[in-house]
């Protein structure tokens, strides 16, 4: 049965039936006996936006799943003509992700594996188009490498997995991948990562992966992931009903690696080290304790307040290591670190702070290519100062009651060494129970790892 996909503006009143009004997401169905008309309603002309055109197709692909539609040509001229053929981009994206499934622990899974075509008036994509199509689903791809990693059980998880499946990526993607154990960790000094790491039976792991590219250029951007593969919170104990979801606490790594993952498929030309901090953060007879000090591998000394602020810990050493041994020219580091930034901000902006607005501007562009969107939170010394301890040269997390948020950043801060720094905070809208936008399903986002993308991809 062929399938053809005609889209409709609502004040070009037309339709296939009398009840299609071509309202924005209203489908139409029409068959025969081997063919079927699919109408895709765009809503307003004047309304009609290039933001929305992800969404538009995830959601397309959606409803073709739903009347399992497996052949179908998407006709893109007009699309084409009045966006120009960088659209192509945001077509392949919300397509890839809207296809995007997660069913590794069905026992009974039915693979939807559609065979689309596209055509620009009629005509199918030139080279150049086919290229930049593909270039996206490449970039889609490691947004699902990144919500792969999320979705999975912490049982199935651990450090070590995460390792080797990161390993394997490198083998497949020609990125090198080092592996640091405790021992090694502890050699340079990361105490902090193992003060977090060592609370659990399954060891840390310190995973840095390097994607250099560019000889042409002396510009290393370092991407530093928060990797904890399972939270309880330590002896800060979260309540059961914040358990749950914990698995998701490392959606931060997995955002650099399918970032990475992306660039080096696309051969993008550009030099990035990735630095993901794995471990659990359990109860146990060696895990860290409220009092604690602990000195980090910057020197600084820390007390522990609270067990339950762990990431940023982590983090601080990851960073240490990225400058001092990676000698990375500046820093993202991205972590689902604080429940203030859902408080403030929900689930469908992220929050972030920076010591240098100019290249937090980068990253700000760099989401809106990818469609993500970052709020700029002030960091000074208001917030730096919650953070004073009697004890060490800094406490890990201040008795603020608001301002959670930007308070992590400050302790992050202080472990860059004036290196350009963005911190993104995604702790709201790495996961959603109820998607916002059609090119999300259930549970992980992805979010960040677009994002990332984007950021090096325009960086040489």
């Amino acid at each position: 049965m062929n399938c053809n996909i005609n889209f409709y503006y609502e004040d070009k009143n037309r339709g296939i039936t009398p009840v299609f009004k071509a309202k924005i997401k209203e489908y139409g169905f029409s068959y025969d006996a081997d063919n079927v008309e699919v109408s895709v309603g765009l809503g307003k002309f004047e309304e009609f936006s290039e933001k929305k055109i992800k969404a538009l197709f995830a959601g397309t692909v959606k409803e073709l799943k739903k009347h399992n539609i497996t052949k179908a040509n998407f006709e893109l001229g007009e699309f084409s003509e009045r966006f120009g053929k960088s659209i192509i981009s945001q077509v392949s994206m919300g397509i890839n992700l809207g296809l995007y499934e997660f069913d590794r622990y069905k026992s009974e899974n039915k693979t939807y594996s559609p065979e689309f075509t596209y055509t620009i008036n009629n005509r199918v994509l030139e080279e150049e188009d086919a290229e930049t199509f593909k270039k996206a689903k490449n970039v889609a791809e490691g947004v699902a490498v990144a919500r792969d990693l999320v979705n999975t059980p912490a049982n199935d998880l651990t450090p070590v997995i995460f390792s080797e499946i990161v390993e394997k990526f490198g083998k497949e993607h020609n990125i090198e991948v080092e592996i640091l154990d405790e021992t090694k960790c502890r050699e340079l000094g990361m105490n902090t990562f193992l003060a977090v790491g060592e609370s659990s039976a399954n060891p840390p792991r310190l995973i840095v992966m390097r994607y250099l590219n560019n000889s042409e250029s002396d510009e290393v951007m370092g991407l530093v992931g928060k990797g904890i593969t399972y939270d309880t919170g330590g002896y800060s104990l979260k309540p059961s009903a914040s358990m749950l979801g914990m698995k998701t606490d490392m959606a931060g790594a997995a955002a650099v690696c399918g970032a990475i993952c992306s660039l080096a498929k696309n051969k993008v030309k550009t030099n990035v080290i990735g630095v993901l901090p794995c471990c659990e953060n359990r109860l146990s007879n060696s895990a860290y304790l409220p009092g604690d000090v602990v000195k980090s591998m910057n020197g600084k000394t820390i007390e522990i307040t609270n067990t339950d602020a762990e990431g940023r810990l982590i983090l601080s050493d990851a960073i240490t290591y990225a400058i001092r041994n990676e000698k990375v020219s500046k820093i993202v580091d991205i972590a689902t670190l604080t429940g203030s930034v859902v408080a403030t901000l929900g689930h469908h902006i992220s929050g972030a702070v920076t010591n240098k607005k100019a290249f937090f501007k980068e990253v700000k562009k760099a989401g809106k290519r990818a469609g993500e969107k970052y709020h700029l939170f002030p960091i000074d010394d208001t917030y730096r100062k919650v953070l004073e301890s009697d004890l060490a040269d800094i406490k890990n997390s201040g008795s603020v009651k608001f301002g959670g948020c930007i308070v992590g950043g400050c302790f992050i801060e202080a472990f860059v060494e004036d290196m350009p720094w963005v911190h993104l905070d995604i702790a709201g809208t790495s996961y959603s129970e109820k998607p916002l936008f059609d090119y999300n399903s259930k549970g992980a986002t992805g979010v960040g790892a677009a994002t990332l993308y984007e950021l090096c991809a325009k960086h040489n």
